[in-house]
């Protein structure tokens, strides 16, 4: 099964949180943090909303940095998302 984003939205995939920190301490699963850099799998086509044409400024691929609590979580086969509006993607890893 595919997602298709509609509007301004994206689809994104949380990178592997890190198990060890810098330092070799090994952090137990509830330790960890959300991860605020995540990939993108799928962009939506943009086009008018509310009014004001929205240019998608992000492709499939790029790893992106998101607000820890933003956008809405999702399952689907056994692999977890998150759907975000464009507007909420906080800048691009280059």
């Amino acid at each position: 099964m595919n997602l298709r984003p509609l509007a301004d939205n994206v689809v994104l995939k949380a990178t592997v949180a890190e198990e060890t920190t810098k330092s070799g301490i090994v952090l137990a699963s509830t330790a960890k943090e959300k991860p605020q850099i995540a990939e993108v799998v799928a962009v939506g086509p943009g086009g008018i909303i509310d009014g004001k044409e929205v240019k998608m400024y992000v492709n499939v691929g790029d790893k992106v940095v998101v607000a820890k609590y933003a956008g809405t979580e999702i399952k689907l086969d056994s692999q977890e998302y998150t759907i975000i509006r464009q507007s909420e993607i906080l800048a691009v890893v280059e």
